[in-house]
């Protein structure tokens, strides 16, 4: 099992599960490259592009860092095709890139409803739609996005109605496109987390103990088993990260934990 040589864009991989996603891929050697707009430092949000391409080249991979707006489309098309000249194509798409606005109906600004559209679904679906033509050269091609579950219990909708429907956008992305190119052997599957998983993002989140969370590497360990699959056979998938993790004989998590021995762990949203 290895990504050696393997070609990947990463949307938004400044930080958090992206950046974990994309040291785990270097770790074989990958060629890696972070399509994000974080440039310069965030004191509420640490680490840029830069600060990420080091930690991946210092994994053993080769590191692209782009300054991307995932809201542009003409961006996003340069950043993809750049990668993919640099790298001679592309084999793997994570798309990543999120934003969240947990906020009920009368709660949220036109503009918080927009940012969240425009990276969630539509940065998704531009991101795909601009790397497919390379997936389709490329060897055992993946794109797999942070996205849950479909679920129309209303529970999901009824505290964060915007959020949700743009989380399901994303992942109406992985149900129809996997159906679109299954003959042409292109893998396109879901990732989400059993449990809330801390990053910086999650901090600034009020009323959130991230003491009852799991670390990134905990998706990125179950991404990487993902992208080892044949993309063939493994396409359609909604999965979430322990299920693939004890799927591969994993049973004990406790080293995923940001407190050891935490039992009551806070389950994330959209698993019924």
């Amino acid at each position: 099992m290895s990504l050696s040589g393997k070609r990947v864009f990463v949307t938004g991989g400044s930080r958090g599960i992206g950046l974990e996603i994309a040291k785990r891929i270097a770790r074989d050697g990958a060629k890696v490259a972070i399509a994000a707009k974080t440039a310069e430092p965030n004191p509420k949000l640490p680490g840029t592009i830069f600060t990420a391409a080091e930690e991946i080249e210092a994994a053993g991979g080769t590191a692209l860092p782009l300054v991307t707006d995932i809201r542009d489309e003409n961006a996003i098309v340069a950043a993809v095709n750049e990668a993919a000249e640099k790298f001679g194509g592309l084999d793997i798409l994570i798309n990543n890139a999120s934003a969240i606005n947990l906020t009920k109906t009368l709660d949220t600004p036109a503009k918080r409803f927009d940012l969240m559209f425009d990276v969630n679904v539509r940065g998704t679906f531009l991101t795909s739609q601009a790397a497919l033509p390379h997936l389709l050269k490329g060897e055992n091609p993946h794109i797999l996005t942070l996205s849950p579950p479909l679920s129309m219990k209303d529970k999901w909708f009824k505290n964060h109605v915007a959020y949700t429907m743009s989380k399901y956008g994303m992942s109406m992305c992985v149900l129809g496109m996997s159906a679109e190119f299954k003959r042409e052997g292109v893998a396109v599957n879901a990732l989400w987390p059993m449990t809330a998983i801390e990053t910086a993002a999650l901090k600034m989140i009020p009323g959130i103990d991230t003491n009852f969370c799991r670390k990134p590497e905990i998706m990125a360990d179950a991404a990487y088993l993902i992208l080892n699959k044949d993309s063939k056979s493994t396409t359609g998938n909604f999965f979430v990260d322990e299920e693939v993790l004890r799927e591969s004989g994993v049973s004990d998590f406790d080293s995923y934990s940001v407190v050891p021995g935490t039992k009551d762990l806070l389950k994330d949203f959209f698993l019924d």
